[in-house]
């Protein structure tokens, strides 16, 4: 999620050779590659609150990886959200500012040629820089992720669940849960079809009252930009059951930068 930059005699678009563009496209799809990256992720959210009103996240999430010897890398990924939330009550006028700050680490094995696991801690920072964008919480839990790549496909699932442990006893603790799955399939000159829907649920809430389940997808495409390799994509989401006040539907827009070895 971030603006399009337009190219002029100074700033060229190209496209990687063929065989080179499969495979940056394919570690790019890959949240545990051995791959440093920047992705900007904007979200969208609309029909939010009580107004109906539409929320914005900005989620910036550079990956980071580390060799640690011949079989294991630890891979690193830093979210931090930039948030827009709507007005909830008559005479709001919503706030902005950031969210909680989540690190993950993943020590990572490439248990075959075409399959990837990786395991390790997750946390929540309380940097919200106001009580509406994120609570008042340390938390801290395991996260998890798998990914398949037969051929032109990126198959694979990234899950988490936190809980707090300290933090602002007036805040109401945090118990969550994150399912991503991905489906990615590759065709020509850098162009991918993708659907990487986010599955949440708040165990904290009422039990009809828990889950985000969205379905869609979208396109991306793997580009130079001078000689910078960039991955941007577009997706649309219904959230087919969301809780009370949640989102209708949600639009993704992402521009990765890319930083092969």
């Amino acid at each position: 999620m971030a603006t399009v930059a337009i190219a002029t005699s100074a700033t060229v678009l190209a496209f990687p050779a063929a065989a080179q563009e499969g495979d940056l496209a394919q570690k790019a799809q890959n949240p545990i590659a051995n791959l440093i990256s920047v992705p900007f992720q904007n979200n969208t959210n609309f029909n939010v609150g009580p107004f109906d009103n539409d929320q914005n996240i900005l989620n910036i999430q550079p990956v980071i990886p580390f060799t640690l010897n011949e079989d294991w890398n630890l891979v690193t990924r830093w979210i931090l959200p930039v948030v827009y939330q709507p007005p909830v009550y008559r005479g709001d006028e919503g706030d902005f500012g950031l969210g909680n700050f989540n690190p993950s680490f993943f020590f990572v094995n490439q248990v075959s040629p075409t399959l990837m696991i990786g395991a390790g801690p997750t946390f929540l920072l309380p940097t919200a820089t106001d009580r509406s964008l994120g609570p008042e919480k340390w938390g801290a839990g395991p996260t998890a992720a798998i990914v398949w790549t037969p051929g032109k496909w990126v198959v694979g699932a990234l899950v988490n669940n936190i809980w707090s442990f300290a933090g602002d006893s007036s805040d109401p603790d945090v118990n969550a849960f994150l399912l991503q799955y991905f489906v990615n399939y590759n065709l020509k000159n850098g162009w991918y079809l993708t659907s990487a829907p986010i599955m949440t649920a708040n165990w904290e809430a009422p039990a009809d009252d828990q889950w985000t389940l969205p379905l869609g997808g979208g396109v991306g495409r793997v580009f130079n930009i001078g000689k910078q390799p960039v991955n941007m994509s577009l997706q649309a989401y219904d959230n087919v059951i969301t809780p009370e006040g949640g989102a209708d539907w949600q639009a993704r827009f992402q521009v990765q930068l890319l930083f092969p070895k």
